[in-house]
C-alpha cells in the first residue's frame, strides 16, 4: 500500500505546474530588508544571503554576486525565514462532504488530497509544518515525497494517527456502529498498558511526535463534551512511553481539566487550550510548555456554525458556536501570563493556504507583530526541536526563505500575501 501511494504521488507531481527550478551551486539573494534572526527583532538592510547546497552559508554586507551564481533580486522586499505551522492536517479539509469522504476515500486518495494541499501551504510561505493526525500510510508517504522533492510542499513532521479513547475525539463516532468498528484506528486505546502499546506503535509506524486527544473535540459528532477523556494514568503512560523513545508529546486539549492533567503527566505542549484557566497558565509556565492557540480554527468553526450555510451536525454546531471569541480571550490571557506560544492553525479545519490569517488573530489577541512572527519562526522551531534547521537565516540553517512587499512588523496582515518562497535552496515562487 505504501509503495502504491508513493508511486501515485510521484506520478501526480508530473501533472502539476512546473514551479520549482533545480538549485544552482550558489544563489545570491539580495535583500533590501531582512529579519535574519527573528529572536533579536533586528531588521538588517542591504544584505546578500548566500545559499549553497540548500543552506545559508553566509550573510554579506551590500549587494554582492559572483560569476556563475544565480542572483535573486529582493532589494524592494522584506525578507524573513520560511514560516512554520505547528498544527495542520494536510490530507483533509472541512467541507459539506467531509463525513462522506471519510468513509469513501482510500489512503491513496487522501495522499493525493495532501499533495494538493501541501503545494498550497508552501506557496503561502510555510516551508515547515507539523501534521497532527492523518492516515498513517497517506501522511508518511507524503512526508517522504516532499522531502525527496517529488511533490512541492513544506518540510513535514508527522504524528500519523492521534491517540484516542474508545468513543472519544478521534474515534470516528456518529456513524452506524458496524461502520465505526471498521473505521476505528489502531491508535484508539484504553488503560495504561494499552496506551503504552498505542504510543509505541505510532512511533514504530514512523511518527516524528506523538499526539494525544486529551479532551473531547469540537468536530466530534456526539455530545461527549470538551472535558478530559483519557485518565491521568493513561496520559502518564503515553507520555512516559513516548519520551523513552525520544518523541515529544502534544495534546489536543480544550477543557481546563484535560490541559492540567496532561501537563502534570509530563506532556510537552497544548493544542487549542480553549478553557485554559489561571492555574493552567501557571502550570504551563512552570513546565515550560508551549501553547499552540489555533485561533483560525476557532474563528472558522464559529463562522460556519452561525452562518446561513452551516454544514455541521447539531452536536458539532452546539460546541462550535461562540468558540472563536473564547479562544481569542484564552490566547490573550496566556500571552499576558507569560506562556510560550508557537504558531499553529489546525488548517484542514479551515482552508489550506489561508494559514497566515493566524497572524492577524494573534495580534488581535495581544501579541505584537514581531511576537507573532517569532511564534512562526524561532519559537515554532524550538517547539518542534528543529532549531538547528529552521526558524532563522543564520549560517548553517536551511535556506527556507520568504519575502513580502511592505513591512510585516507594522502590518502583520501582509504575510497573507507572500511574493517569494524558497525551500532548501529551491525557488518555488517569485523571481
Amino acid at each position: 500500500m505504501k509503495a502504491f501511494i508513493l508511486g501515485a504521488l510521484c506520478a501526480a507531481a508530473f501533472v502539476l505546474p512546473a514551479v520549482a527550478a533545480e538549485p544552482v551551486a550558489t544563489t545570491f539573494i539580495q535583500a533590501g530588508r531582512v529579519l535574519i534572526d527573528p529572536a533579536t527583532g533586528k531588521v538588517e538592510t542591504a544584505k546578500t544571503i548566500v545559499v549553497q547546497n540548500g543552506k545559508v552559508v553566509r550573510i554579506a554586507d551590500g549587494y554582492v554576486a559572483e560569476p556563475g551564481g544565480k542572483v535573486v533580486d529582493l532589494k524592494g522586499a522584506f525578507v524573513l525565514p520560511g514560516l512554520i505551522d505547528s498544527h495542520v492536517h494536510l490530507t483533509q479539509e472541512q467541507n459539506p462532504n467531509s463525513r462522506m469522504e471519510h468513509v469513501t476515500q482510500s489512503s491513496a486518495e487522501q495522499a493525493m488530497v495532501g499533495a494538493r494541499n501541501a503545494r498550497k501551504t508552501l506557496m503561502a510561505g510555510f516551508t515547515t509544518v507539523a501534521d497532527l493526525s492523518a492516515d498513517d500510510d497517506a501522511i508518511f508517504a507524503l512526508r517522504k515525497a516532499t522531502a525527496l522533492g517529488d511533490v512541492p510542499g513544506p518540510r513535514i513532521l508527522a504524528a500519523g494517527e492521534a491517540l484516542s479513547v474508545t468513543g472519544g475525539h478521534g474515534d470516528n463516532t456518529g456513524y452506524r456502529e458496524d461502520v465505526t468498528e471498521v473505521l476505528q484506528p489502531h491508535s484508539v486505546c484504553n488503560g495504561p498498558d494499552d496506551c503504552r502499546r498505542a504510543a509505541r506503535q505510532q512511533i514504530r509506524a514512523g511518527a516524528d511526535l506523538v499526539k494525544v486527544h486529551a479532551t473531547g473535540g469540537v468536530l466530534d459528532n456526539g455530545a461527549t463534551g470538551l472535558a478530559q477523556q483519557f485518565s491521568d494514568e493513561e496520559l502518564a503512560a503515553i507520555v512516559d512511553s513516548a519520551h523513552r523513545m525520544g518523541r515529544r508529546v502534544t495534546a489536543h486539549a480544550h477543557g481546563a481539566d484535560g490541559i492540567k492533567a496532561f501537563l502534570r503527566a509530563g506532556g510537552d505542549s497544548i493544542e487549542h487550550g480553549t478553557f485554559l484557566d489561571a492555574e493552567g497558565i501557571q502550570l504551563m509556565k512552570a513546565k515550560g510548555a508551549y501553547l499552540i492557540p489555533t485561533l483560525i480554527a476557532g474563528d472558522y468553526v464559529t463562522k460556519i456554525a452561525s452562518g446561513p450555510n452551516n454544514f455541521f451536525t447539531p452536536a458539532t454546531t452546539e460546541k462550535a458556536l461562540g468558540l472563536g471569541p473564547k479562544m481569542l480571550d484564552m490566547a490573550r490571557r496566556a500571552h499576558e501570563g507569560g506562556v510560550k506560544i508557537a504558531f499553529g492553525t489546525d488548517t484542514g479545519v479551515s482552508h489550506h493556504g489561508d494559514n497566515a490569517y493566524e497572524f492577524v488573530l494573534l495580534v488581535k489577541a495581544g501579541l505584537s507583530p514581531l511576537e507573532a512572527i517569532q511564534a512562526a519562526t524561532v519559537s515554532a522551531a524550538d517547539h518542534l526541536q528543529i532549531s538547528a534547521v529552521a526558524g532563522s537565516l543564520t549560517p548553517g540553517h536551511s535556506a527556507d526563505i520568504v519575502a513580502v512587499q511592505g513591512d510585516p512588523l507594522k502590518d502583520v496582515s501582509i504575510l497573507q500575501h507572500v511574493a517569494f518562497v524558497m525551500k532548501e535552496g529551491t525557488v518555488y515562487k517569485g523571481p
